[in-house]
Parts: structure tokens; sequence; C-alpha cells
């Protein structure tokens, strides 16, 4: 999952950067309006955290000029206006949550949950089941028949993203556009490797990653021989 991370506190981006990113999010912080306009332009993200006093402008302009060119990605504004009225009015302006600073880190990660899941019309809950795997995105944890899979933060963000989209074709691309930021890289070899490292830890379970050549990876149950 990749996140947009619009913050011009350095200190604060630079910590909550590295944290997600130990939660198994790529994270692109950005500290100006401008230069979330610019990375929005040019790459999907799963979810935007947003401040609202930049030094370029009102995050709210942003956010109203996000929604009027109907840029649907999940918004979670991030500030320290905590009076009722900010709030109102962020929300009505098309944002999806609002957190006042300070914040509890786990409150802000299960927030972010939330808005992911409800934007790709996944589970209800952070516990996802697909036959004999469950995916804990709270927890970070997968298990297969209730053995703990002992996966990196890089393969549990491989499978969550696979798991959100079991039976669908995902695309190489789109796989390494979630997974990293513009600070990392990830050829398509790296990738090919973290798949194969999932299909031993998925070996024997009835679940399977097929590749598709030209077109992707498609995690799916496998047929009963």
């Amino acid at each position: 999952m990749r996140l947009l991370l619009v913050e011009d506190d350095a200190p604060l981006a630079a910590g909550l950067a590295a944290t997600l990113r130990l939660g198994g999010y790529a994270v692109d912080p950005v500290s100006t309006a401008a230069d979330a306009r610019a990375a929005v332009a040019v790459q999907p993200f799963d979810a935007v955290i947003l401040d609202l006093n930049l030094p370029d402008g009102d995050g709210l302009t942003l956010l109203r000029e996000w929604r009027h060119r109907r840029v649907r990605l999940p918004v979670l504004i991030l500030s320290a206006r905590d009076a009722v009225e900010d709030r109102v009015t962020g929300l009505d302006l098309g944002a999806d949550d609002y957190l006042t600073k300070p914040f509890d880190l786990p409150e802000l990660e299960a927030r972010l949950r939330v808005l992911i899941r409800r934007s790709q019309g996944a589970w209800d809950s952070s516990v996802a089941a697909l036959g004999p795997l469950s995916l804990d995105t709270a927890a970070r944890r997968a298990t297969l028949n209730g053995q703990d899979m002992g996966l990196t933060a890089r393969e549990f963000a491989l499978l969550r993203m696979l798991v959100l989209r079991s039976g669908q074709i995902q695309p190489k691309e789109a796989l390494i556009a979630r997974l990293t930021d513009f600070e990392q890289d990830m050829s398509a070899n790296a990738l090919d490797i973290l798949v194969h490292r999932l299909r031993k830890k998925l070996s024997g379970s009835g679940l399977g990653i097929r590749t598709l050549r030209g077109l992707g990876y498609l995690l799916e149950q496998e047929p009963e021989a």
C-alpha cells in the first residue's frame, strides 16, 4: 500500500514515514501543496495523510481542488486545528477522516486501514480469510492453518495486496508502484523473488500465486487433485 504524506514538519514527517514503512507501507513524504499536486498527478496512491497548515497554502484548498477534479483517493486530514468548525469544514469538503494533533499512532494506523478497506471494497474488519489463510492487517500477521507464516514487512504488504484482489490479475507494474516509494526502488526481478518466497510459504495450503506472462500475478485457490 502506498501513502502520500503531506506534512511540512520535517521531524514529524520523517518519524511518521519511518514508522509506517515498518508497517509495510510505501510512503512518499512531501512538504508543500505544490509537491502534493505533482505527486498525485504522476502516481496512484492508496491514501493521503494531509496537513492543513502548509507553507504554500491551506490543505483545505488542495482538498477542494482534488474533489472538484474528482480525485477520489482517500484523504485523512491530520492537523493541529481542533475546532469543531475546522473538522466539519474538512469533512464537508471531501475528507474521509479527520484526526487532530497530538495523536496516537495506533489510532492513525487503524483509521488508515479502515479508509483503504472501504475505498477498495474489501472486508469489513481488519481480518480477512481465504481458505486456510488468515490475514490480520491490524496485527500485521498472517497465519496458515493457524500457524504464523513469519512474513517480512514487504512479504506481508504484497500478500495483503494479492488477498485484497484475490481472483483478479495484478499487473507487476501496479504491485511495484504500491510496494515502493520515490526514495526506494524495486526491479521486476526483485518482485519475482518476493513472489517466489511467498509461494514457498503457501506451498501445500491449496492457495497459489499464478504467473500470467505479460499480465501479472493471480492469487487463487488451486483445484483439488
